[in-house]
């Protein structure tokens, strides 16, 4: 049952079939502000932006008629939530720089003066930072590593707000995540906010995409279909991100909404859905 409800969407989502999905409205990581005037536009072209700020591709996100999305893009891997992510001397897992700047942190945990927090004895990596993601479990303090989801266990995506608003998404909700240079697959859950195109160490593992924080990750071909309203706003185990994740995909309807005959194949190239 799971490898084919895997099949049959993956398959839906390849095929461009008219009246299937539709574009959202506009919205440009380098201009967020939304404009009436191109609310028409065909699709919702997204400047998709590396580390660096380099322009990298331009993708449209289209939606399915139960409000699910799914766009293409790369992959930058994500390490935040993991213990050992970032260290005061840079040997962490991800580049320091990742993570903020002295008086600007987003990738670990500060104290009431700003400064970084610090693991101790009984921790899992005494010496690292406290690495956080937007998506915590709020019954544990915020000093707690645990307290985060663990990039390099849980296979997680990233979003910027201004997607996950226009899509409805919200912290915890799931997400099917497609390689398609080789065809494998994972559920993830949205746990940080970042960039487009972003995923855990863990989500980069199972799709075939090198995990290495600091050199890794995929410059194209990864499809990401989010399910908005599906979670609860809190962590979920790998279980649960598995089990949710296929009713998910059975309720969806998508092995229905396939057509009994198809004139036609992918129509995903270069930057297009």
């Amino acid at each position: 049952m799971r490898n084919r409800i895997f099949a049959a969407v993956f398959s839906f989502l390849l095929l461009g079939v008219s009246g299937l999905a539709r574009p959202m409205e506009p919205y440009t990581e380098r201009h967020s502000s939304i404009s009436s005037a191109n609310a028409s536009q065909e699709s919702l072209n997204l400047a998709l932006l590396d580390r660096v700020g380099q322009h990298v591709d331009e993708t449209p996100i289209r939606q399915w008629p139960n409000n699910a999305f799914f766009f293409t893009a790369g992959m930058t891997i994500d390490a935040d939530g993991a213990p050992n992510a970032y260290h005061p001397d840079d040997t962490g897992i991800d580049e320091l720089a990742n993570a903020g700047s002295s008086g600007h942190w987003n990738g670990i945990i500060t104290d009431r003066h700003g400064n970084p927090v610090v693991q101790q004895e009984g921790d899992p990596f005494p010496g690292y930072y406290i690495s956080c993601t937007s998506l915590a479990d709020k019954t544990k303090e915020f000093n707690d590593p645990s307290r985060y989801v663990d990039a390099t266990k849980i296979p997680y995506v990233a979003l910027p707000e201004e997607i996950a608003e226009l899509g409805g998404v919200q912290l915890g909700d799931f997400a099917f995540v497609i390689n398609l240079r080789n065809g494998k697959s994972s559920f993830a859950i949205y746990a940080d906010i970042g960039a487009v195109g972003e995923g855990s160490v863990a989500l980069a593992e199972k799709l075939g995409i090198s995990p290495n924080a600091r050199h890794g990750g995929e410059s194209g071909g990864v499809l990401y279909a989010f399910f908005p309203g599906s979670g609860n706003r809190q962590p979920r185990t790998i279980d649960e991100i598995q089990s949710e994740g296929e009713r998910l995909l059975s309720d969806s309807g998508a092995i229905e909404k396939l057509p009994s005959e198809s004139h036609g194949g992918p129509v995903i190239s270069s930057g297009e859905l």
